[in-house]
């Protein structure tokens, strides 16, 4: 009898989520440090080069051509003396329009919507971050995580492409590089279940997979 009651006790002093968490889901942590993302990263970033680059080339072979290449040197000479500057520049705001858009595309799917993403720095290593407080079905989740690849990565490179835009091309090359660690995690994320829910890691560069118990 007195175990019973400290049964009922305790699974009155947790919150409904801990309820079903601890009765219905089995936890896993998919993760790893910022160090070892970097690593497994390269796994994607090398055949994002070798595509990006090559549709380009094969469709504008002319724009690599000696003289166009020198001309463009002429012409934009003082564009490229502060171009180190700019690629600061769009790097820094492309990083923080990259993490508005996990976040709000994580608040469309939340109960309690943008109070759930928490935003920051991680200074050590001068980063901004995005946290998605709630839990989201596996399809809610894999939507935020793809979308800066999908907004700043690959539409522009497409377009870029498909117009002959070499600067716009790098801006999608650029952002879908940076949208590597992103694929990494969607990657992890394949051999799971359309019914499991994911809960954004708070620390590490990965999640928490919750799957319905056999």
């Amino acid at each position: 009898m007195k175990i019973n009651v400290i049964i009922c006790l305790f699974l009155l002093s947790i919150s409904d989520d801990q309820r079903m968490e601890a009765e219905k889901y089995s936890k896993t942590e998919l993760s790893m440090t910022a160090a070892e993302a970097n690593v497994r990263a390269l796994v994607f970033i090398v055949p994002i080069l070798v595509i990006y680059g090559a549709a380009y080339w094969l469709i504008w072979p002319e724009q690599f051509a000696t003289q166009n290449l020198r001309q463009l040197v002429e012409v934009q000479r003082d564009l490229l003396l502060i171009s180190p500057m700019i690629m600061l520049l769009v790097f820094v705001l492309g990083a923080v329009v990259h993490e508005l858009l996990h976040g709000l595309t994580w608040a469309v799917f939340c109960k309690n919507g943008l109070k759930s993403i928490k935003y920051g720095v991680h200074w050590k290593v001068l980063t901004p971050y995005c946290h998605c407080k709630e839990v989201l079905p596996l399809r809610h989740y894999a939507i935020g995580g793809m979308m800066p690849g999908l907004v700043m990565g690959l539409l522009p490179a497409l377009a870029g492409i498909a117009m002959g835009h070499f600067l716009l091309f790098l801006f999608g090359l650029f952002f879908s590089i940076a949208a590597a660690g992103d694929l990494l995690i969607l990657w992890m994320l394949r051999h799971q279940h359309s019914s499991d829910l994911v809960q954004d890691h708070p620390d590490k560069i990965g999640c928490y997979v919750l799957s319905t118990k056999v």
